[in-house]
C-alpha cells in the first residue's frame, strides 16, 4: 500500500494541481517527522539569497530522507515560513520541482521573523511510508 491523496471534487482543486488536500497513511506506516529546516550549508554557511535557500532546505531534506530511507514522494505534509508573500511563489517554485508527480498537503505562511536574521524561509515536514 502507498500513501493516497485526497482532492475531493466537492471542493475546490488544490492550485495548479501542484499539492493534495489531504494524504492518508496506510496502517502500520512509518512515520518521519523532520525539523525545520532553512539554508544552512553543511559547512554552517547561509546561502545569500531566497533561491539558495529554497535549495539549500530541499538539499537537506533529501539528505533527512536519504537517512530514513525514504524520499521526497514520501512527504505527506510540508509547511513553509516565508518572511515576504511574493517568497511564497519563488519556494512553491523550487518545491514543486522536488515532488514531481507526488505532491503532498501543503501550508505556507508569512510569519515576521526567524529565529536567525539571515534566515529568509524555514521548512518543516512529515514523511510516512508504508510497510517500512
Amino acid at each position: 500500500m502507498t500513501n493516497t491523496r485526497h482532492n475531493p471534487a466537492a471542493i475546490a482543486a488544490p492550485a495548479r494541481n501542484l499539492y493534495a488536500h489531504a494524504v492518508a497513511v496506510p496502517a502500520g506506516s512509518r512515520h518521519l517527522y523532520i525539523a525545520g529546516q532553512v539554508g544552512t550549508r553543511p559547512d554552517g554557511t547561509i546561502a545569500p539569497d531566497l533561491e539558495g535557500q529554497v535549495e539549500q532546505i530541499m538539499a537537506n531534506i533529501r539528505a533527512i530522507l536519504a537517512d530514513a530511507g525514504m524520499g521526497f514522494g514520501d512527504i505527506v505534509k510540508i509547511n513553509a515560513y516565508c518572511l515576504a508573500a511574493e517568497d511564497i511563489v519563488t519556494y512553491a517554485g523550487i518545491r514543486n520541482r522536488h515532488f514531481a508527480g507526488s505532491p503532498p498537503a501543503t501550508t505556507a505562511v508569512v510569519v515576521s521573523g526567524l529565529a536567525d536574521p539571515g534566515w529568509l524561509v524555514e521548512v518543516d515536514a512529515v514523511a510516512a511510508k508504508a510497510g517500512a
